[in-house]
């Protein structure tokens, strides 16, 4: 098995090799003896893990990022779930730097829904709880269309961002109008956005499994995905780079965003949902952070912060994420999806998320943190 685990555990570097440990460590990390790693790899098949694992270096002033893979492949498709908000929060923070009359703190609702909001609370709800009608309310104020270009523009691809999440009619091409407070007594309704229609995806595993449930009915055949978001592990990292470190990438793919948005972004993507006010209980420190603490209810350390977005949907568990240790002075990226299906029927809520995924996720967060603890800068 290991020779072959030795052919997938591809390196990509964007270093040069003065400095760089040649040993591969996130080879070393999915060789743990660890059971919540072991599981997972002695079924490769199953699972179509991939994962991204970026080291920084600081060197004169500069960002370097080593990037070292296991299976990442673009051209096979895994369901992005809620990290396509990601991409939604940063595109209409961007949108809204662009309109002088608009600001993070702009009231609005969508028009016939009845929830009032404001894009820093919609942004906030994405990444705290991961709250899908706070995102589905941004894609009506970018549109598809939009979404997909910015991030094009700024060299955030391959991505296709098709339809709004768990909502009737959620790939309406038409984006619903806008109800938009310009002060307390005056508002002023958008105009609705005429998207792309989209086409099916032409990828590798874009139908799994061998049957899913629709109204409520088994239909016996692969569930077919082409229809669904694309994001993939690349584009994500992409991403992730750019919002943290914009510095080290040329100004024209760098995000439009004032010091105040990025400040704000930046903030909220690490914020615990207990200090925005949700119950402890109910939303604990871990709730959407997979990687290091995911498999643990109690309260995550202070001097540990986690910038990310996670995804979990069609038996799919996502996390991107940038982690900072500020006592130990260490930061790393890692990106990973991995597919927890074990019966193979989608719609059917029976995934295995808590029993395997997670617990994977989490403990290979903790064997990266562990070789970053000890790596030579």
């Amino acid at each position: 098995m290991w020779g072959r685990f030795l052919l997938l555990g591809l390196i990509v570097s964007t270093a040069s090799c003065s400095n760089v440990d040649y040993k591969d460590p996130l080879e070393n990390a999915l060789s743990s003896k660890s059971p919540l790693i072991t599981r997972v790899m002695d079924n490769l098949k199953a699972h179509e893990l991939q994962v991204r694992y970026t080291q920084i270096d600081r060197r004169n002033d500069s960002i370097v990022f080593t990037d070292f893979d296991f299976q990442v492949d673009a051209a096979n498709y895994f369901y992005p779930a809620s990290t396509a908000k990601f991409p939604a929060a940063v595109a209409a923070l961007e949108k809204l730097n662009a309109l002088d009359s608009l600001s993070i703190n702009t009231r609005f609702y969508v028009e016939g829904d009845s929830v009032e909001t404001t894009f820093a609370k919609a942004i906030s709800e994405i990444f705290a709880v991961s709250d899908n009608a706070a995102n589905n309310r941004l894609i009506e104020f970018l549109g598809q269309n939009d979404l997909n270009q910015r991030m094009r523009n700024r060299g955030v691809e391959p991505i296709r961002i098709a339809h709004r999440l768990s909502a009737p009619n959620g790939d309406d091409v038409t984006t619903k109008p806008l109800v938009i407070y310009l002060n307390d007594s005056t508002t002023v309704l958008s105009k609705p956005i005429i998207n792309t229609a989209a086409k099916p995806l032409k990828l590798h595993k874009i139908k799994k499994g061998k049957g899913y449930y629709e109204d409520d009915l088994l239909q016996q055949a692969p569930f077919d995905f082409s229809l669904k978001n694309y994001f993939p592990i690349q584009s994500q990292n992409a991403l992730l780079k750019r919002v943290i470190f914009p510095e080290a990438f040329p100004k024209e793919q760098r995000f439009d965003l004032s010091d105040e948005q990025r400040s704000f972004l930046l903030e909220t993507m690490h914020t615990l949902p207990a200090k925005l006010g949700y119950d402890p209980e109910e939303y604990y420190d871990s709730y959407v952070k997979f990687f290091m603490f995911g498999d643990n209810y109690d309260p995550m350390p202070e001097h540990i912060k986690i910038y990310n977005k996670v995804g979990y949907a069609y038996g799919t568990l996502t996390d991107c994420a940038y982690i900072q240790d500020t006592k130990n002075n260490i930061d790393f990226i890692i990106n990973a999806t991995i597919l927890v299906n074990s019966n193979g029927i989608f719609n059917d809520d029976d995934y295995d998320y808590d029993e395997v995924g997670i617990p994977f996720l989490a403990q290979l967060g903790r064997e990266l943190y562990e070789h970053e603890l000890k790596r030579k800068r």
